[in-house]
C-alpha cells in the first residue's frame, strides 16, 4: 500500500537525511518534491497546502535548524503531520450492553465482505456478534452474507420482507433473543444522489439506534472517496471511516484526506481478501509505514495472532533441546505464512529496505518450498538423515523443484539444527520460535525470492 507515495516522500527527504546544516533553499526544494507527491497520490488540494504549510513552518524553526541532526529533525515534522493527518492515535468503537454497528457506504466499497470481517475482528474480542442483512437491493447480497457467516460460524439474520427497516427491525429482536451482544447492520448500497436510497438508510439509522455508523469506503477511489464522506455524514452523520482495498494499487489520497476534511477517523483498515485481514487503523504506524520506518508493532501483533500458545511453548521445547526436524520447518514456515505475504512483512522491518534493496518476493515460489517439504515421507520429515541422493531426486520431481532446491533445503535444515544445538548449551533467546520463522524465511529466499534487474539504457 502507498508504495509510490512512500518511495516519492523517501525520496524528497533522502538527502535532508544527509544534511549536517539546513537551509531555506534545501527545505524549500524538499516542500516542493513533497507537495508534488502528495498531488499525484490524490490527496486533496488543501489538505496538501495546509500539511506543507505547517510542514516548512517547523522546518525553518530555530530549534530544527540549530539542532546537531537537522535532518532528521525535519523527517521526525513530516512524521508528526503525517499522523495528525489521518488522526492521532486510536479511534475504537463504543460499545454498550447491547451494541449495534450501522455499515453505509456506495455500491462495489465491498460493505457485505467488510460486516463479516469486523465479526470476525469483535469476536476475538470476546464479544457475541450477528449479522443483519438490510442489503435488500443487490441481488443476493443476502446469500452472500449467510455464506461468509457460515465460514466464520456467526448467525446471519435475513428476512423474506423486502422492507429494509422491517428486516432490521426483526434482526434486532432475534439477535436480543438469542443472548447476543452486538450486531452489524449490513445495508444497501447507494449513490449519495439516490434521494430515495438515502431516505431509506436514514429510517434504517432510526429504528436501529446504532451506537457506531461506520462509512465503508474503496480506498483506490482517491479524493472522491473525501466527497462521498461529506454527502454521507450530512445525511446520516456517521461516526468513523473503514478503509476498503488498501493491498490494491491505492495511491493513499482516501486515507491522507478523510479526517482532515471531515473530521470523522479512520477505524479499521481492509489489507487483504481474507476475513482475518481488517486490522485497527494506527495513525503513527502508517505514518511509520509511508516513511520507510518500518511498523514493528503491527508485526508483533500479526506474530502473536499467528503463534497459538502451545505451538510457540512445544517449538521452544524441541529448539532447546537442539531439535529441529521438517515438521518444525514446516510448523514455522506456516506460522510465518499466516502472518500475511512476506512482501508487506519485510517492509515493517525497519531499515530492511533499504538493506535488501530491489528484491523481489516471488509467493508462487516461496509455496515450492512447502511442496519440497510435504512430498517428504513422515519418516523423512522426523529423520532427515535418511534422505540419500535417490530420495533427494524423487522428492525434487514430486514437488516441481530441482534437486539442487531440495540440497538447498536440506542444507538449511541442518544449519538450523546445528544453530539451535550451539544455543542450548548456552542461553537460549526469549523467542526462539522466531529463530525457526526466520530460517525458513531465509531458506525460502533461496528459492523463491530474485533480484529485480535494472534495465540498462540503450546507447544512442
Amino acid at each position: 500500500m502507498f508504495d509510490s507515495l512512500a518511495d516519492k516522500l523517501q525520496g524528497a527527504l533522502g538527502d535532508l537525511r544527509k544534511k549536517g546544516k539546513l537551509d531555506e533553499e534545501s527545505i524549500s526544494r524538499a516542500m516542493r518534491e513533497i507537495r508534488l507527491a502528495l498531488l499525484e497520490a490524490d490527496v486533496n488540494f488543501t489538505v496538501v497546502r495546509d500539511f506543507v504549510g505547517r510542514v516548512r513552518e517547523k522546518a525553518l524553526g530555530e530549534e530544527i535548524l540549530k539542532s546537531l541532526t537537522p535532518g532528521q529533525q525535519v523527517v521526525k515534522v513530516v512524521h508528526e503531520e503525517l499522523t495528525a493527518l489521518m488522526g492521532e492515535g486510536e479511534s475504537g468503537l463504543a460499545f454498550g450492553k447491547f451494541t449495534v454497528i450501522l455499515l453505509a457506504g456506495l455500491q462495489g466499497s465491498g460493505k457485505t465482505t467488510t460486516a463479516a470481517k469486523l465479526a470476525l475482528q469483535l469476536r476475538k474480542r470476546h464479544r457475541k456478534p450477528g449479522l443483519i442483512a438490510a442489503d435488500l437491493q443487490r441481488p443476493a447480497a443476502i446469500d452472500q452474507l449467510e455464506q461468509l457467516g457460515k465460514q466464520i460460524q456467526i448467525p446471519v439474520f435475513r428476512t423474506d420482507t423486502k422492507d429494509a427497516v422491517e428486516a432490521t427491525r426483526s434482526g434486532l429482536e432475534r439477535a436480543r433473543a438469542e443472548g447476543l451482544d452486538t450486531v452489524i447492520v449490513d445495508t444497501a448500497g447507494r449513490l449519495q444522489i439516490d434521494e430515495e436510497l438515502m431516505q431509506e438508510l436514514e429510517r434504517v439509522r432510526d429504528v436501529a439506534g446504532p451506537h457506531n455508523i461506520l462509512l465503508v469506503l474503496d480506498a483506490m477511489t482517491g479524493q472522491e472517496a473525501v466527497n462521498v464522506a461529506q454527502a454521507f455524514d450530512e445525511r446520516i452523520a456517521f461516526d468513523g471511516v473503514i478503509l476498503t482495498k488498501l493491498d490494491g494499487d491505492t495511491r493513499g489520497g482516501a486515507a491522507l484526506s478523510v479526517k482532515a476534511v471531515t473530521g470523522k477517523p479512520i477505524k479499521f483498515a481492509s489489507t487483504g481478501e481474507k476475513l482475518d485481514a481488517l486490522e485497527v487503523f494506527h495513525p503513527d504506524r502508517m505514518a511509520s509505514r509511508i516513511l520507510g520506518m518500518g511498523d514493528v508493532l503491527t508485526l508483533i501483533e500479526r506474530a502473536e495472532a499467528a503463534v497459538a500458545e502451545d505451538e510457540q511453548a512445544e517449538m521452544e521445547k524441541r529448539l532447546a533441546a537442539g531439535q529441529f526436524t521438517f515438521d518444525d520447518f514446516l510448523k514455522a514456515y506456516k506460522m510465518l505464512r499466516r502472518m500475511g505475504p512476506l512482501q508487506g512483512l519485510l517492509k515493517m522491518i525497519p531499515g530492511l529496505k533499504d538493506q535488501l534493496g530491489d528484491v523481489d518476493v516471488d509467493e508462487r515460489q516461496l509455496g515450492r518450498v512447502e511442496a519440497i517439504v510435504l512430498s517428504m515421507t513422515p519418516q523423512e520429515r522426523r529423520s532427515p538423515i535418511v534422505i540419500d541422493g535417490k530420495r533427494r531426486i524423487r522428492i525434487a520431481n514430486g514437488s516441481g523443484a530441482t534437486v539442487e532446491q531440495v540440497n538447498q533445503l536440506l542444507e538449511a535444515r541442518r544449519q538450523m539444527e546445528k544453530m539451535m544445538k550451539q544455543m542450548g548449551r548456552g542461553k537460549m533467546p526469549a523467542l526462539p520460535n522466531q529463530q525457526a520463522q526466520q530460517s525458513s524465511l531465509s531458506a525460502a529466499r533461496k528459492s523463491g525470492v530474485k533480484r529485480k534487474k535494472k534495465k540498462k539504457a540503450g546507447r544512442k
